[in-house]
């Protein structure tokens, strides 16, 4: 493994980890929360750009844009599918046979994104970032440098925009974002190509950081956690429910975070391998799916803190990533590998690239 892909590993099993803790359902009395919420789901957006490849302008772009959409989507119908047929066997099993529950719980699971809650909570980033990558390749390819910072400009001055309109319909934020119908949340790869394109076009700046741009980045990080903290600031970030505080602040207070997580993964991978964080990451997938059916398992049994939260919903959806990996004949190819081995259904022409 190269230095590089190693502290990008490291960095994703810690994002990881943020994931999981982020879900946390309790109450807190720190805003550890919304500090997770900052930069975790634009880090994954900027990480995804940071080696992102586009397609040259003298080769045909349809079986790059059909390959990249498989390779998220397949995964995505797999594992959502698993999650939902389990879910409706055991609330059949427990005397749930109302139809129209069934109905509605199916339909907002098809609509995705912000309407689907629960053990569904994650599901939007995967539609976002294919609705990322599709748009990225078309730009990059049919776009020149130019009319591409143009068109990602119009695209953060209507998600900003999109922000203050939900905003205004007031209420809770997460019950507001639901009253703009956008299915698979494709609205929020307005904002979401935006961090993408800083980690394409900023790579080798954030490859080589250097030591004055981490401090610099520190200061902004423990200001603004400061300022949270004490009450000086009110600043909030959720991609999610389309909130979006401020024009700037959504740029540099996730920016700042980021690159001191960056740089310090990139300086102490320098000196040891962080292996338990890349073995997060290799299994980030099925913990990324499970780990919030795991916690609504395992709240029913116990009463638990965050610690408990995260260590019950982190250590059994690893240990099923591990048996599923291990014993699953296809699990290479329902994990986004489409030169692994296949079930036969898929070996019609529509799914080979």
């Amino acid at each position: 493994m190269t230095q590089r892909l190693a502290w990008v590993d490291a960095m994703k099993g810690f994002l990881m980890i943020l994931v999981v803790i982020g879900h946390y359902p309790g109450e807190m009395d720190h805003p550890i929360l919304t500090y997770i919420y900052w930069f975790h789901m634009p880090a994954f957006f900027l990480l995804s750009g940071l080696f992102f490849h586009p397609v040259s302008k003298d080769q045909a772009i349809g079986k790059s844009l059909k390959k990249r959409m498989l390779q998220l989507i397949i995964p995505y119908v797999f594992f959502v599918s698993l999650i939902t047929i389990l879910r409706y066997i055991l609330a059949f099993a427990t005397g749930n046979d109302s139809l129209d529950y069934y109905l509605n719980d199916f339909y907002s699971i098809v609509i995705g994104g912000r309407f689907a809650r629960g053990c569904y909570a994650v599901i939007w980033f995967i539609t976002t970032l294919v609705t990322v990558y599709v748009l990225f390749m078309l730009m990059t390819h049919y776009l020149k440098r130019s009319l591409q910072f143009i068109v990602l400009a119009l695209c953060y001055a209507v998600a900003q925009w999109e922000s203050h309109y939900v905003e205004q319909l007031g209420g809770a934020i997460d019950r507001a974002s639901q009253m703009i119908f956008v299915p698979w949340n494709v609205d929020v790869a307005l904002m979401a190509i935006v961090y993408f394109a800083i980690g394409y076009y900023g790579r080798e700046f954030f490859q080589h950081i250097q030591p004055v741009v981490y401090v610099i980045s520190l200061g902004i990080m423990l200001w603004a956690m400061h300022a949270v903290w004490t009450g000086t600031l009110d600043y909030h970030l959720s991609m999610k429910f389309i909130r979006y505080n401020h024009p700037v602040l959504d740029l540099i207070i996730p920016l700042a975070c980021i690159i001191v997580i960056m740089f310090t993964c990139q300086v102490v991978t320098k000196l040891v391998r962080l292996r338990a964080l890349e073995f997060i990451e290799r299994h980030s997938l099925i913990i990324m799916y499970a780990h919030i059916s795991f916690d609504k398992l395992f709240n029913n049994f116990f009463d638990y803190g965050i610690v408990g939260y995260t260590l019950a919903s982190l250590i059994p959806a690893l240990l099923l990533s591990w048996l599923f990996m291990r014993f699953f004949r296809y699990a290479a190819f329902f994990s986004g590998n489409l030169r692994a081995e296949r079930p036969p259904f898929f070996n019609k022409r529509f799914f080979v690239v």
